[in-house]
């Protein structure tokens, strides 16, 4: 699921199993699909 928070003045949409932003639903949508529950590891 997909949850819809307020930053800065604009609508984002984070992933409900990561916790990752996206400021567009779908691409939101398309990443938990996808989400494995760990950090992406361009972020280590």
């Amino acid at each position: 699921m997909v949850s819809t928070t307020e930053r800065d003045g604009m609508t984002w949409y984070k992933c409900d199993v990561c916790g990752m932003l996206f400021d567009s639903k779908e691409d939101a949508g398309q990443h938990e699909e996808n989400c494995d529950e760990s950090d992406p590891s361009y972020l280590q």
